[in-house]
């Protein structure tokens, strides 16, 4: 299992970079995928990902957004060292979009998460976590029930999210997060970013739920932070986690290989 905040796939410039290819890099049967974009008269791409490589896809979009297309933007390291006038950001996210003489060099689309998976998916249900005042969209939950196969094992209930920042809250939506979540005694995982150090994390969670991987994953060409986690329950085994290089994104992936009974 993968957890990867993906930028809508393009640099701090808007360069772009192969979803796909990051993701199959990976090589996981489930993906929690972050920040995946859906141009609004195209195909998110979360689905080319799943088309290309065999996953079943559950998207949940979250908020209207920009992303970069104009491929003159360019220029040292993953970003602006100064970032210009709003506006200006290969990304945009919810409220004011780009300025109409910028409109040009972006992509009107929808922002947000994605579970994607190589085992039956058997159901789905979104946990919807509100907006927070400082906050520029509205955050949820994405669970999803998932059939191993051969029937071997218990379903797996994995639960991707993209939290807040702590500043902005997003102490409310980790305790309703964790009112929603499985009890210990479930084959559950955790995944996303969480804008939140993995100790604070566990603690808001529950005791129950344990670290997965470890390692720092933000900013990506200089990670000085783990922003992005996998948990699980006392159910689940980790074989092993680590923290990979993929994509171009600015936060890099996480992944572990999990049993469970």
């Amino acid at each position: 299992m993968a957890c990867f905040n993906t930028h809508a796939a393009i640099d701090g410039w808007g360069r772009p970079f192969d979803l796909a290819a990051a993701c199959a890099a990976l090589e996981a049967d489930v993906l929690v995928l972050e920040e995946v974009f859906a141009p609004r008269d195209g195909v998110s791409q979360a689905e080319e990902v799943g088309e290309l490589l065999g996953y079943a896809v559950v998207e949940l979009p979250l908020a209207r957004a920009w992303r970069r297309v104009d491929e003159r933007s360019t220029g040292k390291g993953w970003e602006p060292s100064r970032m210009g006038p709003r506006g200006r950001k290969a990304l945009v996210v919810g409220g004011q979009a780009p300025r109409r003489r910028q409109m040009a060099a972006y992509e009107e689309g929808t922002w947000g998460l994605a579970v994607l998976s190589r085992l039956r998916v058997v159901s789905s249900e979104v946990v919807h976590l509100g907006k927070l005042r400082r906050d520029a969209t509205r955050r949820a939950a994405l669970t999803v029930r998932l059939s191993a196969r051969g029937g071997q094992a218990r379903d797996l209930i994995v639960t991707g999210t993209h939290m807040g920042h702590f500043s902005h809250g997003s102490l409310l939506h980790f305790l309703a997060l964790r009112r929603a979540l499985p009890r210990r005694h479930v084959p559950a995982v955790a995944a996303g970013d969480m804008n939140l150090w993995g100790p604070p994390v566990s603690a808001l969670l529950g005791r129950h739920w344990r670290r997965a991987a470890r390692g720092r994953t933000w900013p990506a060409p200089h990670p000085h932070s783990q922003l992005d986690h996998l948990l699980v329950t006392p159910e689940v085994e980790v074989l092993s986690g680590e923290v990979l290089r993929a994509g171009n994104s600015d936060h890099r992936p996480v992944r572990a290989r999990l049993s469970w009974d």
